[in-house]
């Protein structure tokens, strides 16, 4: 018994102090077991077998000890100690010291690399000061729009060409906690802060530079089910919870707040809802911080709610349909509390976007009462940030057809219509606009878009050779949605765009896939604008 614990030990299957406490339990009992089958025994001593001692004495009971074990009785012993230990190692976890630990296999590591070469490119005939950029404004020190200010505004890139070689960089840790929970959460490159994109530029600060890492998600879920109904509550930052195109969510989108989701299986239907409510910006508790009088709070929020179904129309065919309602709270611009100072903040500073990309109509926020005071110090001159000129609630609907008859190919068709029902042009243009004009100087935008794109091929990339091509059609007009949080490539980002998308993937392994985009996008209204960008994307994920 002793050599066989020993060997244990030396082959790293139990550790030295748990082979001590083996052997003193096995000789403990080897030697209850002894006694107990003494007492049974004839009065004469057994004759040991060749080669064993044998000491036979009386005890103070008359009864006769016997200090040697039959061998079938050890190998008896050692049948029964061996599976005792090995069923405490497998329990204890210690049987393998070098296996992983029983705690993390209720955690998920997974990541994504992407390599891309992006082209920007302007055709001729451009407006170079049709695009103010409000984005740079609002983020910074407030502009003097006065007609006396020989300095331009900052203006978005609309005539030279760029190329860029950009990365994306994520890694994300899941967790099952147990009883329904789960948490997760992710990190992330991106040159700054904003939410539609985490690419990193290379090199855009020097080479050898390092790049930032950002918090991309942090959730805690919980899913259950009730008769039949299977649910989920979500809160922190967390991906889309919407069925929806990138025409009004870019897919690299987080959604900060809370939401629940449900569903049922019907057989060939299977309905869906999602309701969340989410923080859009949350005023500064200072604010505002040059005065000791703070003002009100403007936070800002979006509410969202959707329904729709999964359908199985036959064993070829699936649709998924879905409306969905959108209402940003306290977004759209208002006009200040008279401003005698342009170094004090205004009372409506707060409303201006946080993050823009270009396409919403803008108007000014401060009212700037030195403006056209003749004994102010500041006369003449007018000091803004800019605001959304109209209100915004979008109404969605959402559709994707999979045919799949020829399985793995599939004809994938999905599209999005979406309007605002909120758009008020007669506020816009009470409001005095600030873009979006036509030659006359007149608003000239819109509150509608849609899309529509075809895909071919494989449904997902999963192995070598796997392939997809798709082709689509978007249009959105000035003010249908917020230029935000949506497609930050088509057109270079936000609205009042139209024209092409066209793209093609192929597997290289089971984790490698090289694909290509390609945006062709003009202006709906207003100045002319034109942008072709061309991706080429590795992407590698584990």
């Amino acid at each position: 018994m002793e050599n066989l614990v020993n060997l244990l030990v030396q082959q790293g299957v139990i550790k030295k102090p748990q082979g001590d406490a083996l052997i003193q339990q096995a000789e403990a009992e080897a030697a209850a077991a002894n006694d107990a089958a003494l007492m049974h025994a004839p009065a004469p001593a057994p004759v040991p077998p060749p080669g064993t001692e044998a000491i036979s004495a009386p005890n103070a009971g008359g009864a006769i000890r016997v200090t040697y074990i039959p061998e079938s009785v050890r190998q008896q012993l050692r049948d029964d100690i061996k599976q005792d230990v090995m069923k405490e190692a497998l329990a204890e976890n210690w049987a393998a010291p070098d296996s992983v630990p029983a705690w993390t296999k209720s955690l998920r590591l997974t990541g994504d690399l992407r390599a891309r070469v992006e082209l920007d490119n302007f055709p001729s005939g451009n407006d170079p000061l049709g695009f103010p950029n409000f984005n740079a404004i609002n983020r910074g020190s407030p502009y003097n729009a006065s007609a006396t200010n020989p300095n331009y505004p900052p203006f978005i890139n609309v005539n030279e060409d760029r190329e860029r070689p950009r990365l994306r960089a994520r890694v994300a840790l899941d967790a099952d906690l147990g009883e329904g929970f789960t948490a997760g959460i992710r990190i992330g490159t991106g040159n700054d802060d904003q939410p539609v994109s985490t690419n990193q530029t290379l090199a855009a600060d020097g080479l050898g530079s390092k790049y930032a890492i950002w918090l991309d998600r942090g959730f805690i879920k919980y899913n259950t089910s009730f008769d039949g109904t299977d649910m989920a509550f979500t809160i922190g930052r967390f991906d889309n919870p919407f069925f929806s195109t990138d025409l009004i969510w870019w897919s690299d989108l987080g959604f900060d707040g809370v939401v629940a989701q449900a569903n049922h299986d019907f057989g060939r239907f299977r309905p869906f809802g999602t309701v969340g409510f989410f923080p859009v910006y949350n005023t500064d508790f200072n604010f505002s911080s040059t005065q000791p009088e703070k003002y009100d709070s403007q936070d800002k929020w979006l509410a969202g709610a959707q329904l729709g179904t999964d359908i199985k129309i036959d064993k070829d065919l699936t649709m998924k349909v879905a409306a969905a309602y959108y209402d940003f709270i306290n977004t759209a611009g208002k006009l200040s509390d008279p401003l005698y100072n342009p170094s004090d903040d205004g009372s409506t500073d707060i409303l201006r976007p946080s993050f823009a990309q270009r396409g919403n109509t803008y108007m000014e926020l401060r009212d700037n009462a030195y403006y056209t005071d003749p004994n102010s110090p500041y006369y003449g001159e007018n000091y803004q940030y800019y605001g959304l000129a109209t209100p915004y609630r979008e109404l969605a609907f959402t559709g994707k057809l999979d045919y799949a008859h020829f399985d793995p190919f599939h004809i994938i068709l999905d599209g999005e219509y979406v309007k605002n029902v909120a758009f008020d042009e007669a506020r816009i243009n009470a409001a005095v606009p600030q873009n979006n004009l036509d030659g006359s100087g007149r608003f000239d935008g819109g509150d509608t878009g849609w899309m529509v794109r075809l895909s071919l091929g494989d449904a997902v990339i999963e192995k070598r050779w796997d392939w997809q091509v798709c082709a689509a059609y978007k249009y959105i007009e000035s003010d249908a949605v917020v230029d935000s949080f949506n497609d930050p490539d088509f057109g270079l980002g936000g609205t009042n765009l139209k024209g092409f998308i066209f793209g093609a993937t192929v597997g290289l392994s089971k984790s490698v896939n090289i694909g290509f985009r390609w945006f062709s996008a003009d202006n709906v209204s207003a100045a002319p604008y034109s942008a072709d960008v061309f991706q080429l994307d590795l992407n590698a994920k584990f």
